[in-house]
């Protein structure tokens, strides 16, 4: 029983991983040869773990274009932080609790930045 309970209860936050990397490896190499393997893996748009991860497991990088444009990041941070905030607040009120002053200020202010969010994605995708 309680087992199955602590299968049911849901804490939320970020989804365990299949294949958990955990494991440290650490590489001298000279100065020159870090800027070099740095600036390799920026210009595949990939992290220095991830840039040694492919080269040394399939001898190549595949140069596909990972990144997204600045604008669609900075719009996809924004929403999340919204999302993380309008979160907390429903959880709140979902628990009973009388929202503060302060706590309604957030929420209007909210409201209208997702308001001008989606007028610059519709002007974005135009």
């Amino acid at each position: 029983m309680e087992q199955q309970n602590a299968q049911t209860k849901n804490k939320g936050g970020r989804p365990k991983k299949a294949v958990k990397k955990d494991q440290l490896i650490a590489v001298k190499c000279s100065l020159y040869e870090r800027r070099i393997i740095e600036e390799r893996a920026k210009s595949v748009n990939l992290s220095i773990s991830e840039y040694l991860r492919e080269i040394s497991m399939t001898g190549k990088i595949d140069r596909q274009e990972k990144a997204l444009p600045k604008e669609v990041l900075d719009l996809s941070a924004m929403l999340n932080h919204m999302a993380a905030n309008l979160n907390q607040i429903a959880k709140k009120r979902n628990s009973m609790e009388q929202l503060s002053l302060i706590e309604r200020i957030s929420l209007k202010v909210q409201s209208e930045e997702l308001k001008k969010l989606a007028s610059q994605i519709k002007v974005y995708l135009q």
